[in-house]
């Protein structure tokens, strides 16, 4: 494994940091306060082609490897973890899966404008009766024709009051368990399409979760990807890709954290000498930026397997466990370093804090990960 950065990659982190800093840094903490989705950043990232950075160039992406995505997700996060959502579920879930799994009309019709920044996605398979339980999933899709009609409830769905274009996934056969499952692209201007409560969370705030209602929803049936019953493989294989951006993600906040925490010990003076001459101090920083490289390293090597084609779902499940774990540990110490400061709204690791959380939650909880992983080791 060779991390070492070439020139294109420093290239293209310099553009993203400089951005990062000059757009996304300034508005981060109003994107949190008011719980406000940055349509402008996100169109803005959609120009720069990051929207679709694993994306072949033919269909309108930008032809990355995972290993420098992973770089990207990671620059972005530093800066508001809730612009990195947006940009990680539209590449690793939405884009991949089209792209994995999509046919040449489908690619061309619904992917390209996703990947070139035109239209932003989203992927929905949660339910209030099924999380990491898919084969409960109460979502149908009965075949009529030339259509599929779709009715049911989707719940925290990122993107979804923002999105063009939507990953449903319902049951065509309940009889058949998670061999059920299939995956249908819905024109989220569809009528039966209906966005229902935007969810007011603790952390991530500027990013949108919402609801998703489908009352006879009417899908042609070329627009199923892949084939009837094979939803859950795809779902499952964009997760893994998914795990990846989520490690990511914990590294940037977790990055941002240290950075914060390095920054304050050498400004913050108490009985006459910085705070960060003191050895309490010294000993939270050198374990924060001993995680946070152990968990960028797992994070990468999961990228690098990805990439050479080999099987990467324990690697993948590894880097999002261990990562979103330094990403709370990091956060927490940061705001005992800052002390009552680290406490307050406002604080940029207050808000760090918060957004940590969802990273042991979304796309599998740590404890889905360890069952993931305990499997993978057993076979």
């Amino acid at each position: 494994m060779d991390f070492g950065i070439t020139d294109e990659q420093r290239t293209l982190l310099e553009n993203v940091k400089k951005f990062s800093k000059e757009e996304i840094e300034p508005i981060a903490a109003e994107i949190d306060l008011k719980g406000i989705f940055p349509d402008d950043v996100i169109h803005k990232i959609g120009s720069m082609g990051l929207n679709g950075m694993i994306v072949s160039k033919e269909l309108g992406g930008m032809g990355l490897d995972t290993v420098t995505y992973a770089m990207v997700i990671e620059e972005l996060s530093r800066a508001s973890a809730s612009v990195s959502a947006a940009v990680s579920v539209n590449n690793s879930l939405v884009c991949y899966s089209l792209e994995k799994f999509g046919n040449e009309a489908q690619k061309k019709k619904f992917l390209v404008p996703l990947a070139n920044g035109t239209k932003i996605g989203s992927f929905a398979v949660t339910e209030p009766t099924a999380g990491t339980d898919a084969a409960s999933m109460q979502t149908t899709a009965k075949k009529e024709g030339d259509f599929y009609i779709l009715n049911g409830t989707k719940i925290f769905i990122t993107n979804a009051g923002k999105s063009k274009t939507a990953l449903i996934f319902a049951m065509t056969d309940r009889e058949k368990g998670v061999k059920g499952i299939t995956s249908f692209i819905v024109d989220t201007s569809s009528k039966g399409y209906v966005v229902g409560k935007i969810e007011d969370k603790m952390g991530i705030r500027g990013s949108q979760q919402a609801q998703i209602f489908f009352e006879n929803l009417a899908v042609p049936a070329e627009n199923m990807l892949g084939k009837e019953g094979e939803g859950f493989k795809i779902a499952m294989s964009a997760i893994d890709c998914g795990r990846i951006g989520i490690a990511a993600q914990a590294v940037g906040i977790a990055q941002s954290a240290l950075e914060d925490s390095v920054k304050y010990a050498k400004e913050r003076q108490q009985f006459g000498k910085p705070i960060g001459e003191f050895q309490a101090i010294q000993w939270k920083i050198a374990e924060m930026a001993t995680l946070t490289n152990a968990a960028r390293f797992l994070t990468y090597r999961a990228a690098w397997k990805k990439d050479k084609g080999e099987r990467f779902t324990a690697d993948a499940s590894m880097a999002k466990l261990f990562a979103s774990d330094v990403a709370m540990r990091v956060t927490r110490e940061a705001v005992q370093v800052r002390g009552g400061h680290g406490y307050m709204k406002g604080s940029n690791v207050e808000r760090l804090f918060r957004d940590a959380k969802i990273t042991e939650i979304y796309e599998g909880t740590s404890e889905v990960q360890k069952i993931v992983i305990a499997r993978e080791m057993l076979k």
